[in-house]
């Protein structure tokens, strides 16, 4: 991550307007283009916006962090967490006059954090693994057939492919539950 982009969180918490322009400019398009293809609109896409920049400085004001990478990826992770759960939060809601949401926006809003951070400890252990284990769980993840897998990376059978998977998931595991933000975040 370069220095402006370290620069520009420091500056986005500090209501810096021509960083929230800029970033309107540059990452607002992208996060519009995800949400209208997910079965958003617009005003959907504002708000998701909106409430991820908020998401972002609330964090920030409550403990500094730093973004490995790049701020623009980071920040398009945020807006697609949170339409996610936009999305499965419409699923589960009743519509009906006598019945009143329960879902209220603070709560909203720290689920949301919550689950950034377990995808932020998530990909930063993920990190950690051999580069091997990284692309099988990524092809994995990405519900690549084993039979791609084998042919792609050379394995003998969809076998082999299954435990080291298998093998690559539990040292995931195992680090991400080492870590004492595992237990922070669990308990929440």
């Amino acid at each position: 991550m370069s220095e402006n982009e370290k620069d520009l969180l420091k500056l986005l918490v500090s209501g810096d307007k021509t960083v929230i322009q800029d970033l309107y400019i540059h990452q607002f398009p992208k996060i519009r283009s995800f949400i209208l293809s997910n079965s958003g609109t617009v005003s959907d896409a504002e708000d998701i916006f909106q409430k991820a920049l908020l998401q972002l400085i609330a964090r920030y004001k409550v403990k500094a962090f730093v973004i490995e990478g790049s701020f623009s990826g980071y920040f398009y992770a945020v807006c697609r967490n949170l339409w996610r759960r936009e999305l499965n939060k419409q699923k589960r809601i009743v519509t009906n006059d006598e019945l009143i949401e329960r879902n209220k926006e603070a709560e909203d809003m720290t689920m949301a954090s919550l689950e950034q951070e377990k995808w932020e400890l998530f990909q930063e252990k993920l990190a950690e693994l051999s580069d091997n284990c990284k692309q099988l769980l990524q092809m994995f993840f990405k519900k690549i057939p084993y039979k791609e897998i084998v042919e792609k990376l050379g394995y003998n059978n969809d076998n082999v492919v299954r435990q080291r998977i298998f093998n690559c998931k539990s040292q995931l595991t195992k680090l991400i539950k080492k870590d004492t933000r595992f237990n922070q975040i669990k308990e929440l």
